[in-house]
């Protein structure tokens, strides 16, 4: 029996307290999670899913000394820790976006996430989304491709994926006055940050300079009336959030409405564009777009893996893990669980369970921007093919997503002609 599976019996619930000791429970730990002890940083960032899948298939609760904590990867363990906020907390000190932004809706359980997040939900439900969206969405991914369609090549990262989602979330927020370059820059150094903490490395100064320049824009809007921005109103009376706790959510949803959905976007077009033959089902029946943008979530989520703290000891997975250690949930290696996707590495438009997919994450922290974000995926690509319908990827700028966490390609050049 692999190490890791329910028969395994061995107790890691507190380390020693002595230098030796906790020398001794990390050498235990290593043997008995071998495949989690080799693994690498690198591995990680570049292409992890050969090794997240021997991971889920011997040992998916395995202790990854490279990430300094527990790393999930079965789809219906993720589903476990992910909906049991009781076992498994976002609320730690340690929280790597906490510590660029400060708490926030992201960072927070029980009654105090609720507080948060219950004044901002009502704008990204799907009616909502829908009738105050759609319109400037499909405006503004047209007025992108105006700009680059006379040039027959582009990097699309930030000639469309970029600047759309920076303009919809500045929308949504009440940034309308703030510039799209000036946003992708705040957002630019808050991803950097959140991402150093994540690999173990303290909150850039960048990060934090970003973080003070965005707040200095929100607070403004803090004192108007409630009707004229989703801010206003989260700072009203009614919504109940102090000014310092409006910005910190406004961060998150910066941050999340922008890494998000850039990196849906392009591993989209980056799926469709690779793929021939799945394209031509597209281009044949647009109605298989939407299933595609899943797929693609599904084959390469932009958000890869989610971090939660064990708020006591607990077992997951046959792995006993102790109160207040970091347990990873790969979102990347549940989407690839071959026991609810058949054939779980390859890209399959009219895949029927896609919708299964984990990419907006379940259970309280489920992606409050979801709708928005999928709107926007759906509008860029359908009007990119339109307008563009000899679009392809430009074989001189191979492309290909990097990240240990948010994963995306670094540039997608494309030609047409």
């Amino acid at each position: 029996m692999a190490a890791g599976d329910d028969e395994t019996r061995i107790e890691f619930g507190s380390a020693g307290p002595t230098t030796a000791g906790r020398m001794a429970d990390a050498a235990r730990r290593e043997a008995a999670f071998p495949i989690g002890a080799a693994a690498r940083l690198e591995e990680l960032e570049l292409d992890p899913h050969p090794l997240l899948s021997r991971l889920r298939e011997h040992e998916p609760v395995s202790w990854l000394p490279a990430l300094g904590g527990w790393l999930v990867t079965r789809r219906d363990l993720a589903l476990q820790a992910m909906r049991d906020s009781a076992a498994f907390t976002v609320d730690d000190p340690r929280f790597s976006t906490g510590q660029v932004v400060g708490p926030s809706m992201l960072t927070l359980d029980g009654a105090e996430h609720g507080r948060h997040r219950d004044p901002f939900a009502p704008a990204f439900r799907l009616d909502a989304v829908r009738q105050r969206f759609a319109a400037l969405v499909e405006a503004q991914t047209d007025r992108l491709i105006d700009a680059i369609e006379p040039k027959g090549r582009a990097e699309l990262r930030r000639s469309l994926a970029g600047p759309l989602a920076a303009c919809v979330t500045a929308h949504a927020l009440g940034l309308e006055g703030t510039d799209t370059a000036t946003i992708l820059g705040w957002y630019d150094a808050i991803v950097d940050a959140v991402s150093g903490v994540a690999a173990g490395k303290p909150v850039t100064p960048a990060g934090r300079e970003a973080f003070a320049a965005l707040r200095s824009s929100v607070e403004p809007m803090l004192d108007r009336d409630p009707g004229s921005s989703l801010v206003a109103a989260a700072a009203s009376q009614a919504g109940g959030l102090t000014r310092a706790e409006v910005s910190s959510n406004v961060g998150v949803l910066m941050f999340g409405g922008i890494e998000t959905t850039e990196g849906m976007i392009c591993n989209a077009i980056l799926h469709l564009l690779a793929h021939p033959d799945q394209r031509a089902l597209v281009e044949a029946d647009r109605g298989r777009l939407a299933n595609a943008v899943e797929e693609s979530l599904r084959l390469e989520p932009a958000a890869a893996a989610i971090d939660r703290y064990a708020a006591r000891a607990v077992r997951l997975g046959g792995a006993s893990i102790g109160e207040g250690e970091l347990v990873t949930i790969s979102i990347a290696g549940a989407n690839r669980d071959p026991a609810s996707f058949s054939d779980p590495d390859r890209f399959d438009v009219r895949r029927e369970n896609v919708r299964h997919q984990l990419a907006f994450a379940q259970g309280p922290h489920v992606c409050i921007g979801m709708h928005l974000a999928r709107l926007e995926a759906h509008t860029a690509i359908d009007r990119l093919f339109d307008r563009l319908p000899h679009v392809r990827l430009d074989p001189a700028h191979p492309a290909a997503p990097r990240g240990l966490v948010f994963r995306k390609p670094p540039a997608l050049h494309a030609l047409w002609g």
